[in-house]
């Protein structure tokens, strides 16, 4: 799917989307200027917001209320936010899609207490919906984020890991809150409890099958395209998919070695990058990749036609078919 089309589905959305946009906004003021400052410099850096327009989609297979929705659409993205801060502190980054991460600008001290700060604005925005499998849904969603981080600090840098391993972490880092998005976009407008469990399902596969594909970006694209250096994830000690099928290769785990120990240099991490690019394991992945989305694909097409189902597809498209 070209990225045209991609901005012509959010063209379809743009007004519900900028009244989310702004209640994200109003979500993270705060009496403290710090936090506001580092909130607002966390918001304005951007995004795909696919988790509010997988809510929004979702919705459509109910009774839509776009107040209802956006409820749910902003406690979801500010789950996501809060996520990507505590990640910038594990992972000592500084730069998160070309911006600097709330670390860099301020400290690990305020970054951290700032997406505590996220976090206990999700639960306010959505305080005020009436059913108890929405609240129970998110704590339950909120508690998988948790545990998939720390997870994630055990998994660091280390070699002896399994795929299984890989594919439950990304799917608390990434698949559980796309699922949730689904789910709780078709829980809060009152869908039928079927759909409710396909449309979770499907938004599981596409979330594995974006993580997968975000990982093989990370080692594909340029220094540019990702605003940050190419290979982060192996450089802050995380095992993707493609490396797993490399990781018992004798000429890729020297390269793997210094990643981890923080003595790459510029021209190992070229090397290093050509060698991954050639080395069929990112073809691998993208096989993996492929299966998740056929089965997104599969739970879609079960669920009555309308244009929020057309536009499912062609995000599953987009999914698999995207270089940014």
């Amino acid at each position: 799917m070209e990225k045209l089309q991609v901005l012509s589905l959010y063209a379809n959305f743009r007004k519900d989307l900028n009244y989310i946009e702004k209640e994200l906004e109003c979500s993270v003021d705060s009496a403290s200027p710090i936090i506001r400052q580092a909130s607002l410099h966390l918001l304005r850096a951007g995004g795909k917001r696919i988790r509010p327009i997988f809510v929004l989609l979702a919705s459509e297979f109910g009774q839509f209320s776009l107040e209802r929705v956006a409820k749910v659409a902003v406690s979801l993205e500010l789950v996501h936010m809060a996520s990507l801060v505590h990640d910038d502190v594990i992972d000592n980054s500084d730069m998160r899609r070309g911006h600097p991460t709330v670390k860099a600008k301020w400290n690990n001290r305020i970054a951290m207490y700032t997406g505590d700060y996220i976090f206990a604005q999700a639960l306010v925005s959505i305080a005020d919906i009436k059913n108890a499998a929405v609240h129970q849904l998110l704590a339950k969603t909120m508690l998988e984020i948790c545990e998939g981080e720390i997870i994630q600090i055990e998994h660091q840098r280390v070699v002896n890991q399994t795929v299984r391993d890989y594919l439950r972490r990304i799917k608390r880092k990434t698949a559980l809150l796309l699922s949730s998005s689904c789910e709780l976009g078709a829980l809060v407008s009152g869908a039928e409890p079927a759909v409710v469990n396909k449309l979770s399902r499907f938004g599981y596969y596409a979330g594995m099958s974006f993580q997968i594909t975000d990982d093989i970006l990370d080692l594909t694209s340029t220094d540019e395209e990702l605003g940050k250096p190419a290979g982060s994830d192996l450089l802050n000690g995380h095992l993707t998919l493609p490396i797993f099928y490399l990781k018992d290769d004798p000429a890729f785990q020297p390269y793997m070695e210094q990643a981890f120990s923080g003595n790459l240099t510029e021209q190992a991490r070229e090397d290093m990058l050509a060698y991954v690019r050639s080395s069929g394991a990112i073809e691998k992945a993208a096989a993996v990749s492929d299966l998740y989305l056929q089965k997104a694909k599969h739970e879609i097409r079960a669920l009555p036609e309308g244009k929020a189902k057309k536009s499912f597809i062609q995000i599953a498209e987009f999914i698999g078919k995207r270089n940014y």
